[in-house]
């Protein structure tokens, strides 16, 4: 909160280095985004992993089939009822990866300076000297001198298991490369990636599309992630298809950034999104080591001004078979934060890693260490130049609930919102204390039936950087005008303080609409 503030920037007594950090009802501010598979599936993993601070639950179909997802699914289900922690759901799309073909899931060994061949021809048994892929066209992509690279990592800190191929030859359909490292690809999915080279693939496969229509309208799912997203239309095109799919019109495209194409490309392609993800992984093969860190600050700034959430992945790989990240590894996730990133992505570590709960548990920590030496004001200063005048209603309403929690060192500012937008909005500006988000649903009707909006909204600010919502009683809608007296702020007032946040004498911040009139308060709470 407010008081632990430190600035790095200013002189910092190594002795509040030692500080323990004390426990919050919510752990940081920064998301966790989890993915769910083999080692976190049962109901009392999941519940660990919710209780370790994952809001969002990630579902990726490169494996696994809809019912194995399903169960999963529903063992969430379960377990966000016996934690009564809220949790949202990301399907992560196919798209156009290409994936090396072992059905036997028996470990090949590759050495280095021998020959190994790439085919399409996926009825051939996988081996050291043969590997079958699921891309007829590799051969007209390619040419003599190209880099493939094949593994889980992607050479990215464990070459032991992902192996360097230089294209030697183009047979037919066949590609013959030289194998330039020794390793062993082990596990269900090696993923192919050649380096800043196009692959002629629609962006949303037609098995995507089946899972969306099928297994994703079923289940209401809050963001699709847009695998190896390279234009805008990608989006516009993902975007037209949910629009088809009833209540997935509602969903949100997160575009997922993975190679060159989609980093020239960014500009439009954030335009277009409700939000990035920073896929670290293949975009790791495809620039240069040195200009990695370049592309994350870049982008992870322009999604804070344009007030869109921004995800990092890959930042604690080792933690798939180790209890503790490294030193560089610890240092990325806190480098994530500082930089102002929304989430961060565990992959491999959640999904069929040692230890999920552990790997949430420090990821969060070190978030939340790295959230108290932020450096709001500068970012603050930042955002209102770049917004520039005249500035929105909304947007100058939400930079002033800000601009006063602050000056009065509020411990939370409550917002009342329909759309989840003015809560956005306030999030944007960075605010070192959490934003309780009051969604009040709204009725609508057809003329066949009645609904009530509000969950989709509730979910999805689950992603979002130091936003933390409730949902109202719709029948307290009517209370909304007189603030003073109302039970829905009460319920609010309640959450903070079970959660240890709000305590008596605090200063609390509301941001509501009174009528036509958007309004920002302070309140100082009694006994």
């Amino acid at each position: 909160m407010p008081s632990n503030q430190i600035l790095l920037e200013e002189p910092l007594r190594m002795a509040l280095v030692l500080e323990p950090s004390k426990p919050s009802f919510f752990p940081a501010m920064t998301k966790i985004v989890g993915t769910l598979g083999p080692k976190s599936s049962s109901v009392e993993t999941i519940s660990a992993c919710l209780n370790a601070g994952m809001s969002v639950a990630r579902f990726d179909f490169s494996w696994g089939d809809a019912a194995y997802h399903q169960e999963t699914l529903e063992n969430l289900k379960m377990a966000v009822k016996s934690t009564k922690k809220l949790c949202s759901v990301m399907l992560d799309t196919i798209g156009p990866e290409l994936q090396v073909v072992n059905k036997t899931e028996h470990p090949i060994s590759l050495e280095a300076d021998t020959s190994v061949v790439l085919t399409p021809d996926q009825k051939k048994e996988a081996t050291s000297n043969l590997l079958p892929i699921n891309f007829s066209g590799l051969s007209k992509a390619v040419k003599k001198g190209d880099t493939i690279f094949i593994g889980q990592y992607l050479f990215t800190g464990s070459e032991n298991t992902s192996v360097w191929l230089e294209v030697t030859e183009l047979d037919g359909e066949d590609v013959v490369c030289l194998v330039k490292n020794s390793a062993t690809l082990a596990g269900q999915l090696y993923t192919l990636h050649v380096s800043q080279i196009r692959i002629d693939l629609p962006t949303l496969a037609d098995k995507d599309k089946e899972v969306i229509s099928t297994w994703g309208a079923r289940n209401n799912i809050d963001f699709l992630s847009l695998s190896y997203t390279r234009h805008a239309e990608d989006v516009r095109y993902a975007r037209d298809y949910l629009s088809k799919l009833g209540d997935l019109s509602q969903t949100q495209i997160f575009a997922k950034i993975e190679n060159i194409e989609g980093l020239i490309h960014f500009d439009e392609i954030l335009q277009e999104a409700d939000g990035i993800i920073l896929s670290r992984g293949n975009l790791g093969v495809d620039l240069p080591p040195e200009k990695v860190f370049l592309f994350q600050k870049a982008a992870v700034y322009k999604c804070n001004m344009a007030g869109k959430p921004a995800v990092v992945t890959r930042v604690v790989d080792s933690m798939t078979d180790n209890l503790r990240p490294t030193r560089a590894e610890a240092t990325d996730v806190a480098n994530a934060v500082l930089d102002g990133c929304d989430a961060i992505l565990l992959g491999a570590e959640t999904l069929r890693g040692l230890y999920p709960v552990e790997t949430i548990s420090i990821v969060g920590k070190i978030s939340a260490e790295a959230e108290k030496v932020f450096n709001q004001d500068m970012y603050f200063k930042k955002t209102v130049k770049f917004v520039g005048e005249p500035m929105t209603h909304l947007e100058s309403i939400a930079s002033t609930a800000v601009r006063a929690a602050i000056k009065v060192k509020a411990s939370v500012i409550i917002c009342f919102t329909s759309s989840g937008r003015a809560a956005r909005l306030i999030a944007k500006y960075r605010p070192t204390m959490p934003v309780i988000s009051v969604v009040i649903p709204r009725i609508k009707t057809d003329q066949l039936r009645w609904t009530l909006s509000g969950a989709f909204e509730l979910r999805q600010s689950l992603i979002v950087r130091g936003l933390f919502p409730l949902l109202a009683d719709p029948q307290h809608q009517a209370d909304l005008t007189n603030a003073s007296n109302d039970s829905v702020l009460k319920v609010a007032l309640d959450h903070g303080k079970a959660g240890g946040i709000i305590k008596p004498h605090d200063r609390v911040v509301v941001c509501q609409k009174v009528g036509d009139a958007s309004v920002v308060k302070i309140i100082e709470l009694e006994d």
